[in-house]
C-alpha cells in the first residue's frame, strides 16, 4: 500500500484541478456512483452523525448533506489540506472538513451512525488498520459504505480499460494538472487493490457483517455496504 506522506503530497499537488479531472475522466458517471452510495448511507429520516473518510474536496459529503435530515452532522476528514481548502469553498454549513488520518481517528468509540469512503480506501497505507478504525468509531448497528474503483473481469473489457487507464488517462491528467506521475499512480492503484473476494472477508474479519456488494458500469466501480 502507498506511503501516507506520498499520498498527502500527491493530492496536495493536484487539488486545484482534481474536481474537473474527475468528471472529465469518468465522463461524469462518478456523480451517479456517488448518488448510489448516498442512497445506501442515508436510509433514515432522523438526524444522523456521519463521517466521510478521505473526503477530498467534499463531493460525497455535500451529496450526503443534500439528502440527509437538516440537523444531521457530517464530518469529512482527509490527509490533504489543499484538497480540504478546495472543499471548504463548496460545502454547506452542516458539513465540517478537517485534516485527519484514518489510521488514528481522533473520535471516540461508536460515535457515528454512518461511515463512508469514496474512491479513497485504496490509498490507505495500512488497509486493515484504516478499516478497523472506521469500525471502531461506528456505533453497533451502524453502517459503512465503501465506494471504490475497480476493473472489469471480462477479458476484452479489461483490455479496453487498461488501454484507457494506463495510457490515455495519464496523458490527459498530466496535461491538465501538470502532474503526469499522479495520474500514472492512480490507475495502477486501482489494478493493485483487492477485488471483492478478498475485500469482503477483510471487512468481516475486523467486525463487519452482512456485507453487500454492488458493481456499476461493467465492474469499473464497486460499492460495499457493511453493518457493524
Amino acid at each position: 500500500m502507498p506511503d501516507k506522506n506520498s499520498i498527502e503530497h500527491l493530492f496536495n499537488s493536484i487539488a486545484p484541478s482534481y474536481d474537473r479531472l474527475n468528471h472529465i475522466m469518468s465522463w461524469g458517471i462518478d456523480r451517479r456512483w456517488r448518488k448510489q452510495a448516498v442512497r445506501a448511507l442515508v436510509d433514515s429520516n432522523e438526524p444522523l452523525r456521519i463521517l466521510d473518510v478521505a473526503t477530498g474536496t467534499g463531493d460525497l459529503a455535500i451529496d450526503i448533506a443534500c439528502r440527509s435530515h437538516p440537523k444531521s452532522e457530517i464530518i469529512g476528514i482527509d490527509l490533504s489540506e489543499k484538497m480540504l481548502e478546495v472543499g471548504r469553498g463548496k460545502v454547506p454549513q452542516n458539513v465540517s472538513l478537517q485534516w485527519g488520518d484514518v489510521e488514528a481517528l481522533s473520535f471516540s468509540d461508536g460515535c457515528f451512525d454512518r461511515v463512508s469512503v469514496a474512491f479513497g480506501v485504496r490509498n490507505f497505507e495500512h488497509l486493515e488498520l484504516g478499516l478497523s478504525e472506521m469500525c471502531r468509531v461506528l456505533r453497533p448497528g451502524g453502517k459503512l459504505v465503501v465506494l471504490e474503483l475497480s476493473y472489469p473481469d471480462n477479458a476484452f473489457l479489461l483490455w479496453c480499460y487498461k488501454l484507457y487507464a494506463l495510457r490515455l488517462l495519464p496523458f490527459i491528467g498530466g496535461l491538465i494538472s501538470g502532474n503526469r506521475a499522479a495520474y500514472t499512480y492512480l490507475p495502477n492503484s486501482i489494478l493493485r487493490f483487492p477485488k471483492a473476494k478478498q475485500f469482503v472477508p477483510m471487512l468481516q474479519r475486523i467486525g463487519f457483517s452482512h456485507v453487500a456488494v454492488r458493481q456499476f458500469t461493467f465492474g469499473v466501480c464497486v460499492m460495499y455496504v457493511a453493518e457493524k
